[in-house]
């Protein structure tokens, strides 16, 4: 039954039903009889760095080092996750795995502490008049408190003080539901004004109209304290105490919200999509000695209880406190102690290590004998009697999840809403055939969780590698456009050369032999016009040291070129080819100056004879053919590397232009003879 904001207002009064859900023996009144008690320093403290939802804390202390009470001993890794402090003053012992409280009896890293019995706090931080400092202050003060959900979830509060939408309605869950649980109830006896004080804080944080604290009618002690600090405040016309019917498991979040709007939570959402916020009792006295008195969480109040205790009851502890230490305050009998189970029995586990340490979701040690807690009887087959479906507060179909689960088919398990299942135990506890539901369903959600991981991890990766190849795809089509226009610009240079040295012949397409021409062309043109006064022609060492100084200066032109690219791109040794024109600079400086020199004392014009002649030509036409060469080689080296098909014919054109260049330098070196066939 859904009712607007407007009907819930009017008929605030009023309950709902609780769908499904059973009636399990309470066993209550064992630790409800002494008042809360402070429990004795232990030895020894281990604290896990992961006692919450989310990502575990990062250690900011280091062994050996002296701490405080109240001091930050790891911090926050990021929004969903809390900081550890210390509980007490000592040594940072060691930062090693221990065992964790954890249905799978794992280890996890953990700080441990050793106490140095001076009990000394840090410098507190308070927020005394927490009205005057932003929203987002306050709840980051609540973040670096370290405080997170302390009725068994352990979702850090500040993120749930930080909703996505607009909160009308802040509800205090006091149901404690679960069987020999009684530590929020002795906490509403004993403390009830922290509880009002904590809801006005958290009702001015979320800005919520109204706040309901809702209380099962088993706890008489407990409604009748809050009541009267209700009467008391100052915002008790915004706060309503609302008792219902004991039933389990009517603590579950959406079930409370249920109960006490009558609106259902629809699958997949949150109760912050609904202008609602759930938060424990515990979780808001915590919230309120750290805004009143800057207190970070580092003790909690834990239910002692079982038939193999002597003295149970209900004891404020250290967070990181042994088990063992604990059991030992409260008067274990070892020889009757059959079961350890930390939390309630119904949504607990058992541990099977004494070292186990207490964290910030220990609400309960249960230590049971053999008479109380019996071994389970042998799982039989399922006769179909649907009263796991009638027990369900989820309305879920427990049996056709439990086939499902069996199967391994995750599709049909999600079909069917397994995550909406809060693993209360109620359809095990009526299963007439003793069938562990609940394992099942726990186990199908890990395989299920690790399986999204899977994919979403396959997902990363291929997003990813298509990032790549798109990316080496654009630098390919870049190249093969650079490499294109390249080829058509020396096309085109290519066709203008022979264009103008044609003159209307047929084109030369060897360029030494082309080059050779122009020179003949040219000479011959000087050597008619008669009427001109011949220039002087230059020595052969100027000609050689003016080639020399053109190769140089345009070897310097290109690794300039590729140095200004390589600081424009970020791309190549800048280093390597600034160290390159440095070189390049000094030699061409030094070409220079050799060449003016030879040019200042360059002899008188004279008669040059026809063998000085040739050995000018000659010279150039070696310059040439090595240029030549060179040029053919890097056309080969380019078609080798792209497989062209032109490799063939490049080979012929480098081997040509090579025995031209060796048949040349003969000739200069007076090995052999010029011989009348053309080169």
């Amino acid at each position: 039954m859904n009712l607007p904001l407007k009907d819930i207002t009017e008929s605030k009064q009023r309950v709902w039903p609780l769908t499904g859900g059973v009636h399990p023996e309470e066993n209550k009144h064992q630790s409800t009889s002494v008042p809360i008690k402070p429990a004795p320093l232990p030895e020894k403290l281990i604290l896990p760095l992961s006692q919450h939802a989310g990502s575990p804390a990062e250690p900011i202390v280091s062994v050996g080092e002296k701490v405080l009470k109240g001091q930050m001993i790891a911090k926050a890794t990021g929004f969903v996750s809390v900081p550890v402090h210390a509980p007490t003053s000592g040594t940072i012992a060691a930062i090693s795995s221990e065992a964790i409280p954890h249905p799978s009896g794992m280890h996890d890293e953990c700080i441990t502490l050793i106490p140095d019995g001076e009990d000394q706090w840090c410098e507190l931080q308070p927020v005394r008049d927490y009205k005057s400092i932003e929203p987002s202050a306050l709840v980051d003060h609540i973040r670096q408190s370290g405080i997170a959900g302390m009725g068994g979830a352990g979702f850090p509060t500040a993120v749930k003080l930080s909703p996505r939408s607009p909160i009308h309605t802040l509800i205090l869950n006091g149901t404690e539901c679960e069987p020999y649980i009684t530590a929020d109830d002795m906490l509403m006896r004993e403390r009830a004004d922290s509880v009002v004080a904590g809801a006005e804080i958290l009702q001015h944080l979320l800005n919520a109209e109204r706040c309901l604290i809702g209380i099962e009618d088993n706890k008489p002690e407990a409604i009748a304290a809050v009541k009267k600090a209700v009467a008391q405040s100052s915002k008790g016309h915004q706060i309503k105490v609302v008792v219902f019917p004991t039933k389990y498991p009517s603590g579950g979040e959406k079930q409370l919200i249920q109960i006490l709007t009558g609106l259902e939570v629809p699958s997949g959402k949150l109760p912050s999509d609904l202008g609602m916020a759930v938060q424990n009792i515990g979780t808001t006295v915590a919230v309120y000695e750290a805004v009143q008195y800057g207190k970070p969480l580092i003790s909690r109040i834990t239910t002692m209880t079982g038939e193999a205790l002597s003295s149970p009851g209900n004891l404020e502890v250290l967070l990181g406190t042994p088990t063992r230490h604990l059991l030992s305050c409260a008067g274990v009998n070892d020889q009757q102690l059959e079961t350890l189970i930390m939390g309630g029995p119904m949504m607990g586990f058992t541990l099977d290590e004494l070292d186990i340490p207490v964290t910030k979701t220990t609400n309960c040690l249960i230590a049971g004998t053999q008479e109380e807690f019996p071994p389970a009887m042998p799982t039989q087959a399922c006769i179909r009697c649907g009263m796991c479906a009638e027990a369900c507060p989820s309305s879920l179909l427990p049996q056709q999840l439990y086939w499902h689960a069996k199967s391994e088919n995750h599709e049909q398990l999600k079909h069917h809403n397994l995550f909406d299942c809060i693993e209360c135990g109620a359809c095990s506890f009526v299963c007439p055939s003793s069938i562990p539901l609940v394992q099942y369903y726990r186990a199908s959600k890990g395989e299920i969780r690790a399986q999204e991981a899977k994919h979403a991890k396959a997902e990363r990766s291929k997003v990813r590698y298509e990032n790549r190849q798109a990316r080496l795809e654009k630098e390919q089509a870049e190249k093969e456009a650079k490499r294109k226009a390249n080829a058509e610009r020396a096309a085109k240079l290519k066709a203008e050369k022979e264009s103008s040295g044609s003159q209307g012949a047929s084109a030369v397409t060897d360029p030494v032999q082309a080059a050779i021409e122009r020179a003949k062309a040219k000479k011959a043109a000087a050597g008619s016009a008669n009427s001109k006064p011949a220039k002087a022609a230059m020595s052969a060492d100027q000609k050689e040291l003016k080639i020399q100084l053109s190769l140089a200066n345009a070897q310097l032109k290109k690794t300039r070129r590729a140095l200004t690219q390589a600081q424009e791109k970020g791309e190549g040794d800048a280093d390597k080819l600034s160290a390159d024109v440095s070189m390049l600079e000094k030699q061409v400086a030094k070409l220079q100056k050799d060449f003016d020199e030879a040019a200042s004392t360059e002899p008188p014009k004279s008669e040059k004879t026809a063998n000085d002649e040739a050995a000018k030509k000659l010279k150039i036409e070696s310059a040439m053919a090595k240029a030549a060469l060179k040029k053919a080689e890097r056309a080969l080296a380019k078609a080798l590397e792209e497989n062209s098909s032109e490799t063939e014919a490049l080979k012929e054109k480098v081997e040509e232009c090579r025995k031209k260049v060796d048949t040349l330098s003969k000739v200069l070196t007076g090995t052999t003879t010029l011989t009348s066939e053309p080169l």
